[in-house]
């Protein structure tokens, strides 16, 4: 990875945590003092998909910028998903509620542009917040979301 990457990608690392509290994110992992019997499975989760998070943007370079650019990202934007779909189990706000809605949708999109613009294969679709896969699924290249089944209308302004 040329230097300046690398740097970014660790300095941008380092400003996110500090602006979650700069505090270790397992910290929330034992039951966070003061959390109420209701948010401790929140926190759970959300430092579950921090930490899958953190641990994906760790990437052995490729050579390839464009390449390591989407293997940073992909996982970014999946910890953004995961942590919505927390939102969704366990919040009660209906303006953060939509919100994550939001967030889960937005996020899925730029993961499938992204792939598209490498020629890679698109992720799955995922079960709904509220759902779980079933163990015996066994999803194949057909799905509605493989790039051979997917049509894209691009039009380029005059």
């Amino acid at each position: 990875m040329p230097y300046i990457l690398s740097v970014t990608v660790r300095m941008t690392v380092t400003a996110f945590a500090v602006a979650v509290g700069s505090m270790p994110v397992a910290a929330f992992a034992a039951g966070p003092a003061g959390a109420s019997a209701e948010e401790t499975p929140f926190l759970l989760e959300n430092d579950k998909a921090m930490t899958k998070m953190m641990d994906g943007v760790s990437i052995k370079p490729a050579g390839d910028v464009d390449h390591d650019f989407v293997a940073m990202m992909e996982p970014h934007h999946q910890g953004a998903i995961d942590m919505a779909q927390a939102e969704l189990r366990y919040g009660h706000n209906e303006q953060l509620r939509r919100i994550a809605q939001e967030i889960i949708v937005e996020q899925q999109q730029e993961i499938i542009a992204m792939r598209l613009a490498l020629g890679q294969p698109l992720p799955l679709p995922a079960p709904a917040a509220d759902q779980q896969r079933s163990p015996d699924s066994n999803p194949t290249s057909t799905s509605p979301m493989s790039h051979d089944n997917m049509q894209m209308n691009i039009h380029k302004e005059p």
